[in-house]
């Protein structure tokens, strides 16, 4: 299966390195159904092939979290990254970015979800395994209404401006 708008999202589990403690989360790495946390919201989900990569720390999460709060002025309830990385690596590069709660950072660490959607992207003849396509992603209480798949190498679908024009 290939991800296409329409689709449901499929299940599967993400974790997210959670810095201050609550009465549902323990400090530390939290996994999380992800059909469970989509049920009645709107999420803007990118995905990277890595964190702490050029692109991707340049420019992909930077822009997501500048447009935070346009994207959640046009209805967005929360912002995704996810990247096949684990819930460490995720946290740390959102505390190097300055995510502070704007984004979610939602490590897929052996690409289970992300081979699921059919987005994987085999890097292991780089040396750097199977990761996430670069893409993004527009999803209502479950099912995807927006698609943007990158070509191989590219970054001209997948920001953050591109979803606030999307979202109208």
């Amino acid at each position: 299966m290939t991800l296409k708008v329409g689709d449901r999202i499929p299940g599967g589990t993400l974790s997210e390195y959670i810095e201050t403690a609550t009465d549902a989360c323990a400090v530390g790495p939290n996994n999380f159904n992800v059909e469970d946390e989509l049920k009645g919201k709107t999420v803007a989900l990118f995905a990277v092939p890595g964190a702490f990569t050029p692109t991707c720390s340049n420019k992909h999460l930077p822009g997501y979290v500048e447009l935070a709060n346009q994207l959640k002025g046009k209805g967005v309830d929360e912002i995704w990254c996810v990247s096949v990385n684990d819930a460490f690596v995720m946290g740390a590069w959102g505390r190097d970015q300055g995510v502070n709660g704007s984004v979610r950072m939602m490590a897929d660490g052996s690409a289970d979800w992300t081979r699921a959607l059919g987005l994987e992207l085999d890097l292991r003849g780089r040396g750097m395994g199977v990761r996430s396509q670069r893409y993004s992603a527009l999803i209502q209480d479950g099912v995807v209404k927006q698609l943007n798949v990158e070509q191989s190498g590219k970054f001209e679908v997948s920001d953050a401006q591109t979803m606030l024009n999307q979202l109208g």
